[in-house]
């Protein structure tokens, strides 16, 4: 029998944050960039659970937070928290409580910095496994002050949606046999691939239930969506037989920044590079890697136009400064009339690396 664990931490840089500064626990704190009273540009990277009954969510545009914060002050509710990002913080505490999960199953995978998967499958049935998970709760608890809900599940796919079943601290359990009811009332959006644009498509169909979606046949999928809806047809009825595994291997490494006020001012744009040339430098030692060929930037004007930039070394390069030193041969025309004839200020910039080297 194939029993899975999808472990997924409840709100984490916002958990994190509210760990090591407890005049934060249970307050609506939202980490991202600074609001400016509803002027800041960027986004918001995480909301506690306390912010999201604000209807405060990650990704949406903190200038929106901060108008949905104000709007719930008014209401007599209590002020949102906001807090800038600390990913060093964040990676040192993910670090740890992966150092727990890793051991306690037969195969261990890091979807991301606050989610992992585990094969719990040698343990012989579900009632072990949800010991197993509650033991794991209890020590990341313990060790971390951090809370994670789990699903556990006959497959990753059916595991992952479980884990967000019952948020935040939940253990949701979800037998073979309890899949197809588990699954069928839940909207299409519960599938993983299904963004927006092809929830809205499928709803003009009338299709909004996995229920609904497992009643079409995979030619009719097919010939919609492709290779892709053959796959659709599939997590509709609950299949999956992706393994658990750490052996996926990257193909890039990037981060990228908004600026708060669009800027044409070199050194500052160069300082963020820097900085960013560290982020990824970092990410990409973590992920055990040891150099890279190719380095790729991202410059997104004032008007939103979006612009990529790329250099292939023959030679592998290995080192921050080789990073930082390309990026900025990739930024220097931006400055000037080669690629900004206009002097058009620039809102985002991003930094990333591929070609990557073990």
């Amino acid at each position: 029998m194939r029993i899975i664990a999808h472990v997924d931490m409840d709100a984490f840089y916002a958990s994190v944050e509210a760990r090591h500064n407890p005049a934060l626990r249970d307050k609506p704190v939202v980490v991202g960039a600074d609001p400016k009273d509803g002027r800041g540009r960027g986004v918001v990277e995480a909301a506690s659970y306390a912010a999201r009954r604000y209807g405060i969510r990650a990704a949406m545009p903190i200038s929106r937070a901060w108008k949905l914060s104000e709007a719930a002050r008014r209401k007599g509710e209590e002020p949102v928290v906001f807090v800038h990002g600390n990913r060093k913080l964040y990676v040192e505490m993910s670090e740890r409580v992966m150092a727990i999960l890793a051991p306690a199953g037969d195969a261990f995978e890091e979807a991301s910095i606050d989610e992992a998967y585990l094969d719990l499958s040698s343990l012989g049935g579900f009632e072990a496994a949800v010991e197993r998970a509650r033991a794991l709760k209890r020590e990341i608890a313990e060790r971390e002050g951090l809370t994670c809900s789990v699903g556990l599940g006959p497959n990753k796919l059916v595991a992952k949606i479980a884990s967000d079943f019952r948020k935040p601290d939940g253990l949701t359990v979800v037998l073979p046999e309890e899949v197809q009811a588990f699954l069928d009332p839940m909207s299409i959006r519960v599938i993983p691939g299904i963004g927006p644009k092809t929830e809205v498509e499928l709803n003009e169909r009338d299709i909004r239930t996995v229920r609904d979606l497992r009643g079409l046949e995979i030619t009719q999928l097919a010939e919609w969506f492709g290779r892709w809806g053959e796959d659709l047809h599939a997590k509709a009825h609950g299949f999956s037989d992706s393994p658990v595994s750490n052996e996926w291997e990257p193909k890039s490494v990037g981060e990228q920044e908004t600026f708060e006020v669009n800027t044409l001012d070199e050194v500052f744009i160069l300082e963020r590079v820097r900085a960013l040339a560290g982020e990824v430098f970092v990410r990409l030692a973590r992920q055990g890697f040891r150099a890279f060929r190719t380095v790729t930037i991202t410059v997104r004007f004032a008007h939103f136009r979006t612009l990529t930039r790329s250099h292939t070394s023959r030679e592998e390069m290995a080192s921050e400064g080789a990073l930082y030193e390309a990026a900025a041969r990739l930024f220097s025309p931006f400055f000037d009339q080669r690629e900004n004839p206009r002097g058009t200020r620039i809102r985002l910039i991003g930094v990333r690396v591929e070609k990557l080297v073990r």
